[in-house]
């Protein structure tokens, strides 16, 4: 189990993430548009001025129950130590066990 100070400053990165996901489109857009090389200098300080944990490079994937970032499985949402248990335990739909 992750420590719930990470799991709780990530929930708090994903909605910064959709807070400020509008404006930041909006300056992107202004720089592809814009012609002089002074304006996008300006526009460029205006996204850097947006807060550090609202760009989406900074989201970490977590495992769904135990709140695991490392060995993340994106198709199923959850950590290796859980994808392992719950594929023995035949809760997950076209997975088995391997045996050689």
């Amino acid at each position: 189990m992750a420590k719930k100070n990470m799991i709780e400053r990530e929930k708090k990165r994903n909605l910064l993430v959709l807070k400020y996901d509008k404006k930041r489109k909006e300056i992107k857009e202004q720089i592809k548009s814009s012609k002089s090389f002074q304006e996008k200098l300006s526009l460029h300080t205006q996204l850097q001025m947006l807060p550090r944990n609202s760009f989406p490079t900074r989201l970490r994937n977590r495992c769904w129950m135990t709140g695991r970032s490392r060995g993340y499985y994106r198709y199923f949402g959850i950590s290796r130590h859980v994808l392992r248990e719950m594929g023995h335990a035949c809760l997950l739909p076209g997975v088995t066990k391997s045996s050689w």
